[in-house]
């Protein structure tokens, strides 16, 4: 199963929908603890439904399970947690949450992206998501647009 990542910092609403169009987006996955913030712009929980609805034939999901702690966010960006920590910390809440027993994987069975705010998923939550399930579950293709 291929499966997508996005962050749409930095990214116009054409560049954003457009990535998603050109893979078939079905699914998006929003892996963000708060998905209602202005900061967000287009992609505010509401707004963000509404366009992949129209836009990409797709359908919106928000999973916090998939998303960190507000504890472990404010850690990380007051630079009181490095990356390390905060990735293991993050591995840790997965395995105790046992996200592979509650998340279906016939969410992926169409194309399905996880979206969260940071622009390289280098170092975000969605990657480890990914990889992590991927250990778990295995046959899982991870690509980031």
């Amino acid at each position: 199963m291929r499966v997508y990542t996005i962050g749409f910092s930095q990214k116009s609403a054409k560049e954003f929908f457009g990535k998603l169009q050109d893979v078939g987006i079905k699914n998006l996955i929003d892996v963000r603890l708060n998905n209602t913030s202005q900061l967000a712009g287009f992609t505010k929980r509401d707004d963000l439904a509404f366009f992949l609805k129209q836009l990409c034939g797709a359908e919106y999901i928000h999973e916090p399970l998939l998303a960190p702690t507000q504890e472990m966010l404010d850690a990380y960006r007051k630079k009181q947690d490095t990356w390390q920590d905060y990735e293991r910390k993050f591995l840790a809440l997965m395995a105790d949450r046992k996200i592979e027993e509650k998340i279906s994987k016939d969410l992926f069975n169409v194309p399905t992206v996880l979206l969260c705010s940071e622009n390289s998923a280098k170092r975000c939550h969605r990657r480890l998501v990914l990889e992590y399930l991927q250990k778990k579950w295995g046959g899982l293709e991870i690509v980031h647009l």
